[in-house]
């Protein structure tokens, strides 16, 4: 089961919607899509330069919000019966989308391939390109065995440090996976990541932005945006998604 591209996108309260979509098109270098659904919930993240996006935006009802993949595909119906059959449960059959979510809980669509396979570029030395799961401990192993399993042209290795594990799209494709897993047993969650050339100065330019610092890591610094939700900007090379020195 071949992916032919992939969608992050920023899930925020409807309250704060609106500030969500300032900041991340600010950062992206990208301007709003006409606004859709039935209740205009969801919006694309256009680059300006022409490239196909690969960052959309939804206002959800209810809780803090975070972050999901779309993944397009040839065939909608054997994507997800391919999940289906890994552990995955279907939430939302909208015909030509499903929504599904993983064994250990993470939302994430199948939607139709449209040709898309133009990836926006770096911009201002960042570039919006992982979603990263948090996995509690005692589902981790059985996550990274459904994502294996699901997204076999995909490379799996391990990461940088024993509690990450990532999943590599093939070349061309804009969003990877990094798996984490957590120190301790609460529900999954996902969350932006953005490689970034120079995490100070990305880091300046966002709070100037609106955002606010909430900690450092060994190699990423944790932020929050103006609607509140959490992101890293972290010291992967922003044009490979690799560490600085494959750059």
């Amino acid at each position: 089961m071949s992916t032919h591209w992939t969608y992050a996108f920023v899930d925020r309260p409807v309250p704060r919607f609106a500030q969500a979509c300032d900041f991340w098109t600010a950062v992206t270098g990208s301007r709003l899509s006409e606004f859709r659904g039935e209740r205009r919930e969801f919006v694309m993240l256009e680059p300006s330069d022409g490239a196909d996006a690969c960052v959309k935006a939804q206002a959800v009802a209810s809780g803090p919000g975070g972050a999901h993949l779309d993944f397009c595909v040839d065939d909608v119906r054997k994507f997800a019966r391919a999940a289906e059959a890994l552990g995955a449960h279907v939430v939302a059959d909208q015909g030509t989308l499903v929504v599904l979510r993983s064994p250990a809980g993470q939302l994430f669509c199948a939607d139709p391939w449209r040709g898309q396979s133009a990836r926006p570029p770096v911009f201002r030395g960042s570039r919006l390109d992982q979603i990263c799961q948090d996995v509690p401990p005692s589902l981790f192993d059985a996550e990274v065995a459904f994502w294996t399993a699901l997204l076999p042209d995909w490379e799996s290795r391990s990461g940088s440090l024993p509690e990450f594990h990532v999943l590599v799209p093939p070349a061309g494709l804009p969003v990877r996976i990094l798996l984490q897993r957590l120190d301790e047993e609460r529900p999954a969650g996902a969350h932006l990541d953005l490689a970034c050339a120079d995490i100070g100065a990305t880091r300046a330019e966002h709070e100037r932005l609106g955002a606010e610092f909430v900690a450092e890591g060994r190699s990423w610094t944790v932020m929050r945006d103006p609607a509140g939700g959490l992101y890293c900007l972290t010291g992967r090379d922003p044009e490979t998604g690799g560490p600085p020195s494959a750059s």
